[in-house]
């Protein structure tokens, strides 16, 4: 029996800017992905039969719905693979708080069922597939902390300081379709080039700020109770569209000793930034 154990981790948007609006309603946005090492795991086990199934129960998730499941079947329409897989995942990054757990579950699928079947598809390839099930997928098949543009697919390698972060996590779940449709979300942020960021620590590009964040405080005031909290002790940003907020640290001591201070009834972790991808260096053919 063949099986492949793979990470899935997390992301941060450094800062987050809604720049437009294409005519298919998909937001054009400029942000910085950061990965963590907060991840989950998947576990892919090959089938002969051409079945694909996820054999253990996510709550909330139907396996039809599952963006594991939905990546499987999209490399077998694409490629015509006869072969099969059962996924079973395990789950640490939670889910609605804009860490990108479901997308990064989708791309490591991508990555693995490409070697688990013998595809040969090149990293590209899987990123335009990653696309077609969501904006967030296509950085976690490229696998380096990036600046991005488009919906999320134009994407340019960034390096980035070495960093401890605390993310708190409201009691809340986020869903991004009712933050980007809200009416009070402002779309014209002025674009920028990656040239323009700004240098030094990486807390300076919070200063820039997330768009989403002002109707994502609005609509759900355990947001906006958390990032109070969290900026008694460095600047604080929220990722992605929440619920999920963060600061930055320059060591693990600083940011445990924030951790431990946090109040009964918040809930928060302690995560490295990291300066790849875990499946960065994961064969894949350079051949389209």
């Amino acid at each position: 029996m063949t099986t492949l154990t793979c990470p899935a981790p997390a992301k941060l948007n450094l800062f987050l800017h809604v720049i437009g609006r294409r005519a298919d309603g998909y937001h054009l946005l400029q942000t910085l992905f950061r990965f963590i090492d907060l991840n989950d795991t998947l576990y892919f086990t090959l089938r002969e039969d051409g079945e694909v199934h996820r054999i253990n129960a996510l709550e909330g998730v139907p396996p039809e719905q599952d963006l594991c499941v939905r990546a499987a079947r999209l490399l077998q329409q694409q490629t015509g693979c006869k072969l099969g897989v059962d996924i079973e995942l395990e789950k640490r990054i939670p889910m609605g708080g804009g860490l990108g757990g479901g997308s990064s579950d989708a791309a490591t699928t991508l990555l693995a069922l490409n070697r688990l079947w013998y595809l040969g598809l090149s990293r590209e390839r899987l990123m335009q597939m990653g696309l077609s099930l969501g904006a967030d997928v296509p950085v976690f098949v490229f696998g380096e902390n990036a600046f991005a543009e488009g919906v999320g697919e134009q994407l340019q390698a960034y390096p980035l300081s070495d960093t401890w972060y605390v993310v708190l996590c409201p009691p809340v779940h986020v869903p991004t379709v009712k933050i980007f449709t809200h009416p009070e979300l402002t779309r014209n942020t002025i674009s920028m080039t990656m040239r323009a960021l700004p240098k030094g620590h990486d807390s300076d590009l919070w200063q820039l700020g997330n768009d989403l964040q002002a109707v994502a405080c609005k609509l759900y005031p355990e947001v906006a109770e958390h990032l109070a909290w969290l900026a008694r002790f460095a600047p604080v940003l929220m990722t992605g569209s929440g619920a999920c907020v963060f600061a930055g640290f320059a060591t693990e001591a600083e940011a445990q000793a924030v951790l431990q201070q946090l109040p009964q009834g918040m809930r928060g972790f302690v995560a490295r930034g990291l300066q790849q991808h875990p499946l960065k260096d994961f064969a894949v053919t350079e051949a389209v």
